[in-house]
């Protein structure tokens, strides 16, 4: 039954972002976990030609696991839209407004909801200016980049320039952010549920590309740590930052808690990470959610 459900289904990963071997890991995860489930799923390792190929094998649905430019800003969404493709996640204007960092603090502000304060650069930014408005360190990152690519924590103002330069390498935008101190969080959307909140904890500078993926010195915590009243604070938080941004279906809003108690939203991923690292299956299994009943879940948004 479920097989005839969901009919023939396109496991959508790989693509040409940066962020292409992660969602590789990806998505040979989910793709294991469905065909568990005697789900008719094919792995599809997306390139320039992914749109003939999707039409011409006559899939009925995508689930998109394609992480990062292409697969998670809207252009893919698009192009299925064309096509009528059902897919998982969010459509077109939440994918691109999300994948946008500088996009989704402007609608954030808009709503006003706490974000760090922010600087975009450029090649002629006055740098020691910027440092003096935004204080020290800084976080400088690639507009439209996830899983901390080309990010750099600033501590010291000669700094700056060659941050920029460095995110520049990935993107024309560049974002120089507040630097917050605190506890980092991560909250998970999953249909209409919001997931137990996970705390992160991190032996470097930040929860940089390696931490997240390779390094088995990072911590979590799920309970997280946080009173009652607390966790249920940051979870209606993170349900209005999803909302402001339109993402439904499933995501992840990352979320720091500066030295005062303050909330402070830093971005959200409309295709997050299910690799064995990744903080969605965490959060999941913390609510009782396996792995398998996870990706059948995120499946269902397609319908």
């Amino acid at each position: 039954m479920i097989e005839k459900h969901f009919g023939k289904v396109a496991v959508l990963m790989g693509g040409w972002a940066a962020e292409r071997e992660v969602s590789l890991n990806s998505g040979a995860a989910v793709l294991e976990a469905l065909q568990a489930q005697d789900i008719d799923a094919h792995g599809v390792d997306a390139d320039r030609n992914v749109l003939t190929m999707l039409k011409k094998e006559k899939f009925d649905r995508v689930f998109n696991i394609m992480h990062g430019r292409g697969g998670e800003d809207g252009n893919i969404q698009g192009a299925l839209d064309i096509l009528q493709i059902p897919y998982t996640g969010c459509g077109v204007m939440a994918s691109a407004l999300s994948m946008n960092k500088l996009m989704t603090k402007r609608i954030w502000l808009g709503a006003n909801l706490p974000t760090p304060a922010y600087e975009v650069l450029t090649a002629d930014s006055d740098f020691i200016a910027i440092v003096n408005k935004l204080g020290l360190p800084i976080m400088v990152k690639p507009g439209n980049e996830g899983s901390s690519i080309g990010m750099t924590k600033v501590k010291h103002p000669e700094q700056l320039q060659k941050a920029y330069e460095h995110a520049a390498q990935y993107d024309s935008l560049v974002l120089a952010e507040q630097w917050v101190s605190g506890d980092e969080y991560t909250i998970t959307l999953l249909g209409e549920d919001i997931l137990p909140v996970i705390r992160l904890e991190v032996q470097s500078d930040f929860y940089d590309y390696e931490a997240k993926y390779k390094s088995d010195q990072t911590k979590y915590y799920c309970p997280c740590g946080l009173k009652d009243e607390e966790e249920k604070e940051l979870q209606a938080l993170a349900k209005l930052a999803f909302q402001a941004v339109a993402i439904n279906g499933w995501g992840r809003v990352d979320v720091i808690r500066d030295q005062k108690g303050k909330f402070c939203l830093i971005e959200v991923n409309t295709v997050p990470g299910m690799t064995d690292h990744s903080l969605v299956p965490m959060a999941a299994e913390a609510a009782g959610i396996s792995f398998e009943q996870l990706v059948l879940r995120i499946l269902e948004t397609s319908i």
